[in-house]
């Protein structure tokens, strides 16, 4: 009964948006909505009347995005206006969660056509192995796909294939409130190394420049990975998990538990919105001029400091780096899913092309707006090369910086767990973090288990 009723809902959908779109007459909408509502047998009959054809081939473009990217690029309407009759939603996601996706696969249906807010190390895995995405490779145009920054197309690419067209770039650096380094005595200067961080860090504290020293963002992917790349980029196992038992890894933790004596006792806890992942307590402490130092995705100081009395004391840097360490650093692209039970896939392709190379939203994101300052960046070789040749008047120095950074970080490695397994390991490291477990190894080696007996769960 349930599956009869969706059906019948299904089709009167379509035949709602083939009247808004003038495809039918009321008179034929009726029509076909009576036919709907005879149940199953009146499928046969509505069949007959083309709607069938009408849902698969005519419905409007149904482009989805997570909330966060609505609210924080407010050209996108601008970009729908290029396409009318856009059927223009919000994904149901929260917290990266893709259940509605992978349920609708299962019934070889889709909702929408595209996706916009996938991150490939986060889902696109599982979404490739639950059958409700495939990938752009026949659809996005040769220029394009050569456009892509090579690293940039290699996170986006599993088996040869691009399954993620991307959109919004972020790298993980490092910021400071300048008035509160320059009131502890500290050099207006990005810190070199760890050591350093902390103790300037340190200073900021003993100096009661602020209350707390520094901070960073406690989810795994924000923390854990970079620092562990500042060290050595090379922490991924050959079956693709992050090794937690790597010198990296072990040093990482061991330098989040140095810069928790020096940060707010809060550091842990989980944020308040988007099922825990964004509204964190880091961003709260940094947003309230109460640390110093900040460890995450540029956008998020760019945003933060927004609230500050001198939005202009937000300073920039790289990611600091352990002594003889690598220096790298960690990054990810937010793109375009093109679901594989969707329509309109053609249509889909050059939505998306125009929303990456749209010039009002690139300027928006970089020189902030009213609504917000993401501060999140192209993914296309041609657009750098534009800016290069020809910098535009709003263009803030912070660009370069980014994109520099960018050449020396990596993304973090696709695998079916490529969320999963930092959000399986939180509590196991962070009894080390807490003084729970009194070495970091036992507990990165509890992780290693706790990940390994889920993925054999899972099969």
């Amino acid at each position: 009964m349930t599956i009869r009723k969706e059906q019948e809902y299904i089709l009167q959908q379509a035949a709602r948006e083939q009247l808004l779109l003038g495809n039918i007459d009321r008179r034929e909408f009726l029509t076909r909505s009576l036919v709907t509502g005879l149940g199953l047998a009146g499928v046969g009959a509505v069949a007959k009347t083309g709607i069938g054809t009408a849902f698969a081939q005519d419905r409007p473009l149904t482009p989805t995005f997570y909330q966060w990217i609505q609210d924080l690029h407010p050209s996108i309407p601008a970009v729908n206006a290029k396409f009318p009759g856009v059927n223009y939603q919000i994904a149901p996601v929260e917290g990266f969660g893709i259940e509605r996706f992978v349920a609708e696969a299962k019934n070889k249906e889709s909702t929408w056509d595209v996706y916009v807010g996938q991150t490939p190390f986060v889902e696109m895995s599982a979404m490739i192995e639950a059958d409700v995405i495939e990938p752009w490779d026949d659809y996005i145009p040769k220029d394009v796909l050569d456009d892509i920054i090579p690293s940039i197309r290699e996170e986006c690419t599993i088996n040869g294939k691009l399954y993620g067209w991307p959109f919004l770039l972020d790298v993980i650096g490092n910021s400071w409130h300048s008035g509160v380094t320059t009131k502890a005595g500290l050099p207006d200067a990005a810190p070199a190394t760890w050591d350093e961080y902390l103790a300037n860090a340190k200073t900021i504290v003993d100096s009661k420049a602020a209350p707390f020293g520094a901070t960073f963002d406690a989810h795994g992917w924000r923390s854990l990975v970079p620092m562990a790349h500042s060290m050595s980029s090379q922490v991924y196992t050959k079956e693709g998990l992050f090794d937690f038992t790597s010198d990296a890894a072990i040093e990482a933790l061991m330098l989040m538990k140095k810069i928790m004596a020096v940060s707010h006792p809060d550091i842990l806890l989980e944020g308040a919105s988007d099922g825990g992942v964004n509204g964190t307590p880091d961003e709260v402490a940094f947003a309230a001029q109460r640390v110093g130092y900040f460890v995450k995705y540029f956008n998020a100081p760019l945003r933060m400091a927004q609230y500050w009395d001198d939005p202009k004391a937000l300073h920039l840097g790289p990611l600091p780096k352990f002594a003889n360490g690598e220096g790298s650093t960690a990054f990810w692209t937010t793109g375009s899913a093109l679901f594989k039970h969707g329509k309109n896939k053609e249509k889909a392709a050059e939505y998306i092309k125009a929303l990456t190379y749209d010039a009002q939203i690139w300027k928006d994101s970089i020189a902030g707006t009213a609504s917000g300052h993401p501060g999140q960046l192209p993914p296309y070789k041609s657009i750098y090369l534009e800016w290069d040749a020809n910098k535009p008047d709003w263009m803030p120095d912070f660009v370069s910086l980014v994109r520099g950074q960018l050449d020396r970080a990596k993304a973090i490695t696709n695998h079916i767990f490529g969320l999963q397994q930092f959000v399986i390991g939180k509590p196991l490291w962070d009894a080390y973090l807490k003084g729970e477990e009194t070495d970091p190894k036992a507990a990165m080696q509890k992780v290693v288990e706790a990940v390994q007996a889920e993925m054999k769960r899972g099969k």
